[in-house]
């Protein structure tokens, strides 16, 4: 019988060992490697849909004071620069970082187009990088539901090609809404520009209201993939209605 026990308790210790094992690499991840981040407009579509779950990776360009783990980038002296970094964000990106100029301050994730020293402007909805257009090349016309009013939205869908190849999608419901002429400006060292791929849906960089150029040190990380997301609309005859997700890289 005590030997039966012993075996009990012996199997007991173990399993606790096992799952103290699992929690502290678990929280080791969500700490000091990932976090997940909800998208909770549309200001990125068609890249990420309303209600997609991001994995973002607090490390790829080092720690900011957002990103340090257990709020430490808030109890640090004012003296630290707020970044302890060994890489940029790119053209490119998919970023989240800190909006500091709202009340109460909030993150937002957006796309990084401009960093230090480029030269960034929009003419009659068209990107130009230091003087050049970008390229954008016609996919398709869509039309969805707008949430959660659920009206309909009609977008032209295109490739956008940044200087150096990186492709992503974007929406452009018109070439003449508020924010389709913008500019010149030149991005700031330190900084980096940001736009939403839903261009006249997405509060960014070119905004009056919005973030400005983002200091890197509000740079939280890189969104690196969509981790799930769940159906949300209905299927409906000439209604572009995207799929559920599962892993979908950025």
């Amino acid at each position: 019988m005590k030997r039966l026990a012993g075996r009990a308790a012996g199997e007991i210790i173990e399993t606790a060992r096992f799952l103290g094992g699992v929690a502290a690499v678990w929280l080791g991840l969500v700490t000091f490697g990932f976090a997940a981040f909800h998208i909770p407009s549309e200001s990125m579509q068609p890249s990420l849909e309303v209600g997609d779950r991001v994995a973002v990776s607090k490390w790829a360009y080092g720690y900011s004071v957002h990103s340090l783990p257990l709020g430490i980038g808030y109890i640090l002296p004012e003296s630290w620069n707020g970044r302890l970094a060994w890489h940029s964000p790119q053209r490119g990106d998919v970023v989240v970082f800190r909006d500091e100029r709202q009340s109460p301050p909030r993150n937002l994730i957006k796309r990084v187009i401009g960093v230090a020293g480029d030269v960034v402007e929009v003419r009659e909805g068209r990107l130009y990088l230091n003087g050049e257009a970008v390229v954008r090349e016609f996919d398709e016309i869509r039309t969805y539901r707008e949430h959660p009013s659920g009206l309909p939205v009609t977008v032209t869908h295109y490739t956008e090609v940044l200087p150096g190849g990186r492709e992503h999608p974007i929406y452009e419901q018109r070439d003449n809404a508020p924010l389709d002429d913008y500019g010149p400006v030149t991005v700031r060292p330190g900084t980096v520009f940001v736009m939403g791929d839903n261009r006249d849906a997405s509060r960014d960089s070119r905004a009056p209201e919005g973030p400005g150029l983002v200091p890197l040190e509000n740079v939280v990380g890189r969104a690196e993939t969509v981790l799930f997301t769940f159906e949300r609309c209905r299927r409906e005859e000439g209604m572009y209605c995207p799929r559920g997700r599962v892993w979908q890289g950025l």
